[in-house]
């Protein structure tokens, strides 16, 4: 199932056009249809000549509702992109073309509006050169370019057509098993109560899954489910999602939050990414600048701070820490929009590669940009390893998560790692039957059992006598988990590392060995007693 997002500059004929495609009038305002502009997100479905349903996202044209635009087109696959025969290339059409490309909104098509406007056919020759000049060197270079007027109703069938070949070649959405559905749009129902909106991805809800509402952690259930007004048991990934969750108030959620199942997202409040500033930004990027991040349906503002460089000019591209004023619900492979708060101004934007970095990075270290190249553009298995890095000892379903990989992928990385010793099992068992086996980078697990063996010395040295450090004073020393813990435990007493004694822990080769001080007292003691006159 996919969703189509409209582009284009105001006035061109948006949700006219959609309208006549589907026979549902996407503004849904009053105001909006007292302008006769779209302010606000609309929403309308449609079932293509091959017979798939898909929605469609209608944005604002205008510039000053250019940020409710953002909150739309984050989940779509593919562009509706609209030109006014009569008017052409216009500002706004460049801007939502950047956003576009900026999102690698692969597939779309060109919808040339209002053709029935135009003077003669050669004045529309002319139109479709200058668009194809706009587009070049876009996503949408080489999208198809259809003659339309929603009045005369010409063309629609031709434009139903080349939407359904665009949808063709479109891939459809993973299911990993970790549904969320940033939330675009939020309402009440007399007798139901709260429903949220949004376009479903990474995995399905079905009715009555527990929930919870992010950032803010709210928990709830799935009291009914829809997609295009039809009721749902499941919904897929990519589908155009109503949920009805009890449990959370109206006032309790609202855009921008996300939904997904319990315990399966944690917020951020700081993301690493990579960044590309628009050609013709007004000027350069500058470290601690103050911008508006647009994630999802989600805007925050959020403090940028420049990774390797003192400023990022016009067309150049380079990596970002952004620390955020609220937390969102971030992925590594989410795009993103960055533009200035005032004056307003997209500046560019780029793609989440670490959203749960563990540290405020050092500007100018160069193996920052290093780790979030391989996380970037690596192999499954160097996306794999940094996962791992990065949320140190954990369940192979919790770095798979964190890497975002396809199941296939996260199988094949598991055994490459395994095999080459850049990975490590904590645990006895089959990684790919059971995800929820402990697994380690090697690296920094030499490192821990380096430390947790000078533990054991340092207590050795300082209490020879004693047979072993108590097992959860060593816990607490190394601030471990009591499952990880346990686990190494075990796996350092298979390396004949260390030894178990009831409640204590101590190196594999320790004994209590008395020194010459030591012995000179018991032989003395020893003295003592034979001297010594024992009652009858």
């Amino acid at each position: 199932m996919h969703v189509i997002g409209t582009a284009g500059h105001v006035d061109h004929g948006k949700s006219t056009l959609v309208a006549a495609l589907t026979g549902t009038h996407p503004d849904r305002l009053k105001e909006e249809q007292e302008r006769e502009m779209t302010i606000d997100l609309g929403f309308a479905w449609l079932t293509l000549p091959d017979g798939e349903p898909v929605g469609i996202v209608d944005v604002p044209g205008h510039r000053d509702f250019i940020e409710n635009m953002l909150a739309g087109v984050g989940g779509i696959d593919a562009a509706l992109f609209v030109i006014a025969a009569d008017e052409g290339v216009m500002p706004q059409t460049r801007e939502h073309l950047a956003i576009l490309d900026l999102l690698q909104v692969q597939n779309g098509v060109v919808a040339l509006t209002k053709v029935d406007l135009a003077p003669d056919a050669d004045w529309l020759d002319l139109v479709e050169e200058d668009v194809r000049q706009a587009l070049r060197g876009t996503v949408l270079e080489q999208a198809p370019i259809v003659r339309v007027s929603a009045r005369a109703h010409s063309g629609l069938d031709e434009l139903r057509q080349a939407l359904a070949d665009c949808l063709a070649h479109t891939q459809p959405r993973p299911d990993l098993g970790r549904p969320r559905l940033p939330i675009d749009r939020v309402f009440s129902i007399a007798g139901f109560g709260t429903v949220v909106t949004g376009t479903l991805q990474d995995g399905r809800f079905k009715v009555g899954d527990e929930i919870e509402v992010l950032p803010a952690g709210k928990r709830g259930r799935i009291r009914g489910l829809q997609t295009h007004k039809q009721k749902e048991d499941v919904a897929v990934p990519g589908s155009r999602t109503a949920v009805n969750i009890s449990g959370v108030d109206l006032d309790e959620v609202q855009r921008g939050d996300v939904m997904a199942h319990t315990g399966k997202y944690r917020p951020t409040q700081r993301i690493d990414v990579y960044f590309r500033l628009l050609k013709d930004a007004a000027g350069p990027l500058a470290h601690s600048a103050e911008v508006k991040l647009f994630l999802g349906a989600a805007e925050v503002v959020s403090r940028v701070r420049l990774l390797g460089v003192e400023q990022l000019l016009p067309g150049e591209q380079g990596w970002l820490q952004l620390e955020l004023r609220q937390p969102v619900v971030a992925v590594r492979g989410d795009r993103y929009i960055l533009r200035r708060p005032s004056p307003g101004e997209t500046l560019g934007g780029g793609i989440v590669v670490d959203p749960q970095p563990s540290r405020r990075h050092k500007r100018f270290d160069p193996t920052v940009p290093q780790r979030l190249e391989a996380l970037r553009q690596g192999s499954p298995a160097d996306v794999l390893l940094q996962a791992s890095l990065a949320v140190g000892a954990a369940t192979l379903a919790q770095v798979a998560a964190r890497s975002r990989l396809p199941q296939s992928a996260v199988e094949s990385a598991l055994a490459e790692l395994l095999g080459n010793g850049q990975l490590i099992l904590l645990e006895a068992g089959q990684p790919a039957a059971n995800s929820d086996l402990l697994v380690v980078a090697a690296g920094p697990w030499e490192g821990e059992t380096t430390r947790a063996l000078q533990e054991l010395d340092a207590f050795h040295k300082a209490f020879p006598l004693r047979r072993g450090m108590p097992r959860e004073a060593l816990k607490s020393r190394l601030k471990m988990a009591p499952r990880v813990f346990n686990a190494a435990m075990h796996q350092w007493a298979q390396r004949g590392l260390v030894m178990e004694q009831g409640s204590l822990e101590a190196r594999a080769d320790f004994q209590v060995t008395f020194t010459g001080q030591h012995n000179e007292r018991v032989a003395g003691l020893l003295r003592q007693f034979d001297q010594a006159t024992y009652s009858q």
